[in-house]
């Protein structure tokens, strides 16, 4: 790794996520809890009640970058990359 954006896990021409940019700062309350606000809930289509799966990025033992993505989306993207190899075995 060349910098310290540990996103980012080896050097490239291109940024490895191109669409990336800060839409919104959100604060965690003494809870836990945050809010993700409603313009981004509005543009990802997120209701009360959807799952989101949260997944890590560490750079020496420090988590770095949080990601959230809706749980259909994972699952569809894992049937995607599993489905052709499962059909080949079965």
């Amino acid at each position: 790794m060349t910098d310290d954006n540990c996103c980012d896990d080896a050097p490239r021409k291109e940024p490895r996520i191109q669409n990336l940019r800060i839409e919104a700062v959100a604060s965690i309350d003494d809870r836990g809890q945050m809010v993700i606000p409603k313009a981004i809930r509005e543009r990802a289509d997120l209701k009360a009640g959807d799952k989101l799966a949260i997944s890590v990025v560490e750079n020496d033992g420090r988590v770095c970058c949080i990601t959230l993505i809706k749980t259909e989306e994972l699952a569809e993207r894992v049937r995607d990359i599993l489905g052709p190899a499962v059909k080949d075995i079965l």
